[in-house]
């Protein structure tokens, strides 16, 4: 990673086959911010299972968003490209967990439209959506994350929590803005 540049962090649930959708909405920019910035591009499989998924078919996502991210051209040279799961989010996740109110989660308009959308499919994961974005974020200290309108609440959570850490543990995590 080069030190010099600003970090940007951007994941993609795993949840099938990528589509124009993905490529207009993500992937286009993605391109676009793996020359200008210092990118981490993550396949959110973790995320995935938050709502209802085929456990068959998880494993083959995984590995169809990687292809689709190197074939739509992301270079491996110039970005990171992770696999959530296979690095420690979880593990930064749950320490975040402890110093954030499960009240808060609750009260996020996401965790309500979720539940609703799937109310018989109402996990922890799904409540602590939230925490595992901020992780996902704060682990590499990405300082811009390309999200739309929808997520503003996730990456407020994700501010809150690295406002509460650092004055907590002392200056470690930047305030991550939306971009």
């Amino acid at each position: 990673m080069n030190m010099s540049k600003k970090k940007v962090y951007s994941g993609v649930r795993a949840t099938g086959r990528l589509h124009l959708g993905n490529y207009l909405g993500a992937i286009k920019g993605m391109l676009e911010l793996q020359d200008a910035y210092d990118c981490v591009f993550s396949v959110v499989d973790l995320h995935a299972i938050t709502t209802p998924y085929d456990v068959k078919s998880l494993k083959e996502s995984v590995r169809n968003v990687i292809l689709d991210y190197l074939g739509a051209g992301l270079d491996p040279k110039k970005c990171l490209i992770e696999i959530q799961s296979k690095t420690p989010h979880a593990d930064l996740a749950y320490l975040l967990s402890t110093i954030y109110p499960v009240a808060r989660l609750e009260d996020l308009p996401t965790y309500k439209d979720k539940k609703a959308q799937h109310p018989k499919y109402v996990n922890m994961g799904l409540l602590y959506y939230p925490v595992l974005m901020a992780a996902d974020i704060l682990l590499y200290k990405a300082e811009l994350v390309p999200v739309g309108i929808d997520q503003e609440p996730h990456l407020e959570v994700t501010r809150e929590i690295a406002r509460k850490f650092n004055g907590m543990f002392g200056e470690t995590f930047p305030e991550p803005k939306r971009f």
